[in-house]
């Protein structure tokens, strides 16, 4: 988990590890739960977002299972990828409820008070941090574990709905996730970094803006 204080309002953004955002969704207490915390964690949707899916909206397509967002904020309509389990529960509400029928048929601060239910146990339990996660940190944490293992940040921009680089930095942050810094921190003996989550997972080697950099001097120093 990292979390950085907002700088113009009281509270902290978050971002969690895999570990982390694997324990949110296993501690959920039902279905229209798991799939809220799914939607947010593994698809990167808006909390707005995640009350207006329907059944029909999550498809099987040749690049894998998607969600279609008809109302993105800044955009009318994009398609982000989600899960093999969404997927499943998708087709079994558009079975037996309807296609038309939503996954979580709630409202916003529905999502927010059933989130408050886990984070506060958690927080109680493992870290104190946990008890201001919102769900808006279930998108910002997609984006960053997302970036972590793909190259292209220009196509998380566009599963993400953002048109900004700017905008997109406040959710990635242009930095390393949770997992890459406590791999690296591991590797000082004396920092005694032992690591409560994942420890194998591939480091960023550079920054958004480092990267944007290098590519951008290897553009001018080809023939």
């Amino acid at each position: 988990m990292f979390a950085e204080p907002f700088t113009d309002e009281d509270g902290f953004r978050v971002w969690l590890d895999q570990d982390g955002a694997d324990e949110v969704i296993r501690r959920a207490a039902d279905r229209e739960e798991k799939l809220a915390f799914r939607l947010g964690l593994r698809s990167g949707l808006r909390v707005s977002e995640i009350v207006d899916v329907e059944a029909k909206d999550v498809v099987d397509t040749s690049a894998g299972a998607r969600v279609r967002v008809w109302n993105s904020k800044g955009q009318e309509y994009r398609e982000t990828p989600t899960t093999k389990d969404v997927l499943a529960a998708a087709e079994t509400v558009a079975d037996f409820q309807g296609p038309e029928t939503k996954l979580v048929p709630h409202s916003k601060r529905w999502v927010q008070r059933h989130l408050d239910r886990v984070t506060d146990e958690l927080a109680e339990e493992d870290d104190e941090m946990w008890a201001y996660v919102t769900p808006h940190d279930l998108r910002r944490t997609w984006a960053t574990l997302m970036s972590a293992e793909i190259d292209d940040p220009l196509l998380i921009m566009d599963f993400g709905g953002w048109e900004r680089l700017d905008t997109f930095l406040e959710h990635y942050r242009g930095s390393y996730s949770p997992d890459v810094q406590r791999r690296e921190l591991s590797k000082v003996d004396w920092l005694d970094v032992k690591g409560r989550g994942t420890s194998d997972r591939r480091p960023e080697l550079t920054t958004l803006e480092e990267r944007a950099a290098l590519e951008a001097q290897k553009a001018s120093e080809e023939p």
